[in-house]
Formats: C-alpha cells, sequence, structure tokens
C-alpha cells in the first residue's frame, strides 16, 4: 500500500509536467495571457522544480523524509487549487511556481523512502521498474488528459483533479510510511543552500530563456555566468563547511557520475524527441492535439513492457551490458522516427519507432536509476534522488534548447547521436562492477547487486 500511494503521488507530479500543454491556447484565451506570458505557465513549474530539487533532497535527509514529502504534498494541493482558481495571468504563473517548489520536496524525498523501504537488490530493481513506468505514464497521460479535460470540462480541471490524490495521500501516508532521517546532527548549511538554489535556479531560467530566444541573448549569457560564478562559490563554501550540503564522500563515486551523465545526455534526447513528435503530428499528419495525444499512449505500453523486461535482463546481464543493450534500442527508435514526414501514415511509419523507443526507455530508466543512487544511504538517499531527477530536468531543458531548434529530423539525428555518446560513456568509464556489490558485501563482478541501504 505505502508504494502505490507513493506511485500515485509521483504519477500526478510529472502528469503536471506535461499536462499544460494541449490547454494552452484554452487558458491564453480565457484569462487574456501575451504571447510573452504564456510560456511561463510552464516555465514556472520547472523553474521551481529543477532549481530546488536539491536544496530540498538535502532537507528531506536532514529533516525527515515523510515530513518534508507531506509538506510538500500539501504545498502542491493549495498551489493546484489556487491555479484552479486563477482570474488573473500572474495568479496563474505563482500557483505554477508553487506547485513546481511542492514537487521539488514531495519526489526526492518519495523516491528516497522508497530506496529505503526496499533494500533487497530483486525487489528493488522491480519497484524502480514501477516507479519508473509510473513516471513515464504520467508524462504520456498529461497530453491526452489536457486534452480531454480541456475539450469536455474546462481547463481548470487540469489542476482541480489533483486535489482527491492530495487529499488521500494526506490522509494515508502518516499511517503507512514511518518517519526516517540520516542520523547524527540535523544542521543545514544555510550558505551552502543558499548558493547551490541560487546556481540551479539561474541555470534553468538561462535554458529556459535560450528556447525562448537564442543562446547569445544577454539574458542567457548574464544567467549561465551567474549559474557557474554561484556553483564556484557553492564549492569553495562547501570546503569550509563543517557540515556541507554535499558531502565530498558522495561526490566521489564513479558510477553515480558515469549514471548522471549518461541520463544527461539520454533526457536530452528522449525530451527534445517529445518536443518535436508533438508536433511533427500534428503538422506533418494533421492530428488534432486530442489525437495527437491519444497517438503516444503506445508509447506508454512500449515503456510498461520495456520496465517488466528491465529487471530480469539487468540482474541477468549486469549494468553495463543493460544500459549497452537499452540505448542501442534508442538509437535504433530516435532514427527510425527521424524519417517521419509529410504524408506517411501513423501505423507504418509512426508506430513501430514508436514502439521500439518506448521498450528502450522503458529497459534503460530503472538501470540508470539504479546506478544513479548506487551505495547512497540513510545519510544521502534524498539527495541521491535529487541528483538524478535534477540531472533529468536539466537534461530536458538543454535537450528542448538545443535539439528541438534543429527542426524535426535533424533534431532527432542528434539526439541519437547523443544516446550513442551516452552508451560510449557507460564503456569508457562505468567501473565493471557497475557500481553494485555482492549481497555479502564484497566486491563482484557486473552481474552483482546493489548494495541495500539500512532502513
Amino acid at each position: 500500500m505505502p508504494m502505490i500511494m507513493l506511485c500515485l503521488v509521483q504519477f500526478m507530479l510529472v502528469l503536471d509536467d506535461t499536462v499544460v500543454s494541449v490547454a494552452l491556447p484554452s487558458i491564453r484565451d480565457e484569462l487574456g495571457f501575451s504571447a510573452s506570458e504564456l510560456p511561463w505557465v510552464v516555465n514556472a513549474y520547472f523553474l521551481a522544480f529543477g532549481g530546488l530539487l536539491l536544496l530540498c533532497g538535502r532537507m528531506a535527509d536532514l529533516l525527515g523524509r515523510r515530513r518534508v514529502f507531506l509538506t510538500g504534498v500539501a504545498l502542491f494541493g493549495a498551489a493546484s487549487l489556487a491555479c484552479g482558481l486563477a482570474q488573473e495571468p500572474w495568479q496563474l504563473v505563482l500557483g505554477r511556481f508553487v506547485q513546481g517548489a511542492g514537487a521539488a520536496m514531495a519526489g526526492p524525498a518519495a523516491m528516497s523512502m522508497i530506496m529505503l523501504m526496499y533494500p533487497e537488490p530483486k525487489e528493488r530493481a522491480k519497484v524502480l521498474g514501477i516507479w519508473g513506468g509510473v513516471a513515464a505514464l504520467g508524462g504520456t497521460s498529461g497530453l491526452v488528459l489536457s486534452g480531454a479535460l480541456t475539450d469536455l470540462v474546462s481547463w481548470r480541471g487540469i489542476f482541480l483533479i489533483n486535489l482527491p490524490v492530495v487529499a488521500v495521500a494526506l490522509a494515508l501516508l502518516p499511517r503507512l510510511v514511518p518517519e526516517s532521517r540520516a542520523p547524527g546532527p540535523r544542521h543545514l548549511d544555510v550558505p551552502g543552500a543558499v548558493l547551490l538554489t541560487g546556481a540551479a535556479v539561474s541555470l534553468v531560467y538561462g535554458l529556459l530563456r535560450s528556447g525562448e530566444t537564442v543562446w547569445n541573448d544577454p539574458i542567457v549569457i548574464a544567467a549561465l555566468t551567474l549559474a557557474a560564478v554561484l556553483a564556484v562559490a557553492f564549492q569553495l563554501a562547501e570546503s569550509r563547511a563543517a557540515a556541507p550540503l554535499v558531502p565530498r564522500s558522495f561526490l566521489l563515486s564513479r558510477t553515480r557520475a558515469v549514471a548522471n551523465g549518461a541520463t544527461l545526455l539520454f533526457s536530452m534526447a528522449m525530451y527534445a524527441m517529445a518536443f518535436l513528435l508533438m508536433i511533427q503530428v500534428q503538422t506533418a499528419l494533421g492530428y488534432s492535439p486530442l489525437l495527437a495525444g491519444i497517438a503516444y499512449l503506445p508509447y506508454g505500453a512500449g515503456i510498461l513492457a520495456g520496465m517488466w523486461m528491465s529487471s530480469r535482463i539487468w540482474l541477468r546481464i549486469g549494468t553495463r551490458w543493460a544500459l549497452l543493450l537499452a540505448f542501442a534500442i534508442n538509437v535504433a527508435g530516435l532514427l527510425l522516427l527521424s524519417g517521419v514526414a509529410a504524408g506517411d501514415s501513423y501505423a507504418a511509419h509512426v508506430l513501430p519507432g514508436m514502439l521500439i523507443l518506448s521498450v528502450g526507455n522503458g529497459l534503460s530508466l530503472p538501470v540508470l536509476a539504479a546506478a544513479a543512487v548506487a551505495d547512497t544511504t540513510e545519510d544521502d538517499a534524498g539527495l541521491g534522488s535529487a541528483l538524478f531527477t535534477s540531472v533529468q530536468q536539466i537534461g530536458g531543458a538543454v535537450g528542448v534548447a538545443t535539439l528541438a531548434v534543429m527542426g524535426y529530423p535533424r533534431g532527432l539525428t542528434v539526439g541519437a547521436i547523443c544516446v550513442a555518446l551516452g552508451a560510449l560513456l557507460i564503456v569508457a568509464l562505468l567501473p565493471r562492477s557497475g557500481g553494485r556489490r555482492q549481497h555479502s558485501g564484497h566486491e563482484g563482478d557486473d552481474r552483482s547487486v546493489p548494495a541495500a541501504a539500512p532502513r
């Protein structure tokens, strides 16, 4: 039951990444958004979510994962209500920003609780597959649900539908999941938190702005420069802090570094693909927004199939080979989809590449997630989960800002190259043990299993 409840909340959080996309024209017409203001209905959520993830993940470790999770869910619910009742553009944008902040608190805390609830390797492989599948379905379902609610009810329904889920989570989770936090003193490194949050928010804002304008836009350059300066200042502050926000020991894991690097390249390709393919099926194939969302449903089914196979393949052949197989399938799917052109049929030209790519996604995500949080414990499970999610968000922003502007066929082709580079990174740098150890605790080969985190 706790797993079901946490997955339901995760579905809701990811759903709100994409749920406003189809509803934007209706929102613009009713609330009177200008052309320059409208993108911030989407961007405000991403700015808060991507900018606050690392801070909130560390807060979950130090202050209590259940406490931070429930606070985030409550904040998300209040913001959803505010969005559903908004009468002015600024009210909706502010509500979306607060939604993103709530998601940044709840998401990493939920994933870290799951990691600690299921320390046994085979169980962990299965639940990570379910977790990734739920997230993928949330992203896909957002497009369909947005179209259905906007057409049949109102765009306000895409926000108000969150309230029952929030109510159930707040009522049941305190009874189902025990509190957990890092042992020892619970001291939050305030200077480090301010610098890290400033760097993350500046980076995400610069990437979002570049997608709206160009890379040499003065504001983009200023935001990215500020992010770099604050990141350097953060490193200097951390080196002198008695209780650093990101412990040095956490940064020394090569497995986690490689997994997050591969995730960055993978996310660049997949976010750009989702953006470009949605436009392509509406322009080249002439689909309505709702029909285009429905056309994505097989993608969700393929991801579920890949997730079902992932844990079995991963435990049999190991992290390195499982990721290489998955990335090869992703490259094939991207190259197939890059050939979709005007006049093509959905069944013959879109569906085959979509199914191949979705299976590759399903095979990839659980293994990437497990490697990205390899050997995390009660000390840093929230931080590991937050870093993995941050990398996904930043990779997605970079992908949409760079690959999407290249146009459909070229953007997907370059996306395939990014995934291939991720595979090369895994071959060159992933330790042969894959960051996983025998259940007995001794180093093993690439088919060894992840070290269990303490309850």
